[in-house]
């Protein structure tokens, strides 16, 4: 979903992060206010001051929006959910945690949560424009005001929307969750709405572009083909979680991967591992002890004349709480981690010493049986549509897992 990501500041232990994709939209929304509504708004000023007026609503819409996602947070993190942060992208802003609320009463606080935030700040924006507006106070001051009221009224009302992953969907989950006590079966249900309002969203964007207003067709599309995908993504997300749930990376991890030492030297590291072996990855190991790991990503930094001076110990990646996971371990924690630090394999550890690898290629094998046995494991109202997914839709997942919304 992210690409390259800027952390801002830190605001109640979450880091506050942008998406270079909002700069996009921060420089729209700025330009469209200096240009079109603010000018129709409050005429008669000049060009400055209404570009003035456009940098201020976009920074206003920026905290509206940081506000919006941090109440999600707090709350979530009260009912003991662990939050990676908040991230701002091109549709909107997104608190990123880890695995699914613990009960349903504790998805409709987070949910509600933020609506709330929202309408709590149009009601203060409100109230600046009125005493703007009664001190007699420059209209420009009064109009940005005025708008960020509504924006953020407009941004409740939106969320609302009974479709997953946007908070009314989360509403409607939780709903559903603690009606027939079947998180997966409320998420189908919660993410086909939201998919059904995608479309609908796409349609009227596709209306919208061939008739009149191209641009603002163009954004229609864009943020339905986001929910559509985003709400099928989520129902992926609790399918694989009950799949990989209580299964040990014991039972999918390679016991005895080929290992090498600190003291090769990269010449034959590179000509009897990895040109003979072609693995990505090779544990380094010495009297037992797992020192790190070391591949082609280590090796290509060196000149090939380079290869006869360096040992593996001079490049190895040491092993850390990232790369590395116990044999014991959850098989879904292991996809989280993945999911984390971008890489597909995992060192398994027990103290010190190394007792196997994980891939995600191991974990895929799983879900491909799982596939093939009609996931019978699945309850009764729900089975033979939960596991519908092809591989890239798994590796989509290993590659980013964060929740969605707008």
């Amino acid at each position: 979903m992210f690409g390259k990501r800027v952390t801002l500041f830190t605001l109640f232990g979450f880091s506050i992060r942008v998406d270079m994709s909002w700069l996009i939209l921060a420089m729209l929304i700025t330009w469209s206010l200096a240009v079109a509504v603010f000018p129709a708004w409050a005429p008669g000023h000049a060009s400055t001051v209404y570009w003035a007026m456009g940098v201020i609503g976009a920074c206003g819409l920026f905290l509206s929006v940081v506000l919006h996602e941090l109440s999600h947070s707090l709350i979530a993190r009260r009912h003991g959910m662990t939050m990676k942060g908040i991230t701002l992208f091109i549709f909107g802003g997104v608190s990123e945690m880890d695995g699914e609320p613990p009960s349903a009463k504790a998805e409709f606080w987070m949910a509600i949560a933020g609506p709330i935030s929202s309408v709590i700040l149009g009601g203060l924006f409100y109230g600046l424009w009125a005493i703007c507006h009664v001190a007699g106070a420059s209209t420009a001051a009064s109009t940005v005001c005025l708008w960020l009221a509504l924006i953020n009224v407009i941004l409740a009302a939106f969320n609302l929307i009974p479709g997953f992953p946007l908070d009314g969907g989360r509403v409607l989950r939780s709903a559903l969750w603690y009606w027939r006590d079947n998180l997966r079966w409320a998420t189908r249900v919660a993410a086909q709405i939201g998919g059904g309002f995608g479309l609908l969203l796409m349609l009227l964007g596709a209306f919208r572009f061939i008739s009149s207003d191209a641009i603002g067709g163009i954004w229609y599309f864009l943020i339905g083909m986001f929910l559509r995908m985003a709400a099928k993504q989520s129902y992926q997300q609790i399918v694989l979680r009950q799949a990989l749930s209580g299964e040990s990376v014991a039972h999918f991890m390679s016991s005895e991967p080929l290992t090498v030492p600190p003291v090769l030297n990269v010449r034959r590291l590179v000509e009897e591992y990895l040109y003979r072996h072609h693995f990505r990855m090779y544990p380094v190991v010495e009297d037992g002890k797992l020192l790190g790991y070391v591949g082609a990503e280590q090796v290509k930094d060196l000149l090939p004349a380079q290869w006869n001076t360096y040992t593996v110990g001079d490049i190895l990646e040491p092993a850390r709480a990232e790369n590395t996971i116990s044999a014991q371990a959850d098989a879904m924690e292991a996809m989280e981690r993945m999911s984390r630090s971008g890489i597909s394999r995992l060192l398994v550890v027990e103290g010190d010493q190394l007792a196997g690898i994980i891939t995600l290629k191991d974990l895929l094998k799983l879900l491909s049986l799982k596939v093939e046995l009609g996931d019978a494991t699945a309850p009764a109202d729900d089975r033979g549509t939960s596991l519908r997914m092809n591989q890239p839709a798994w590796r989509s997942y290993a590659r980013e897992n964060r929740g969605s919304e707008l």
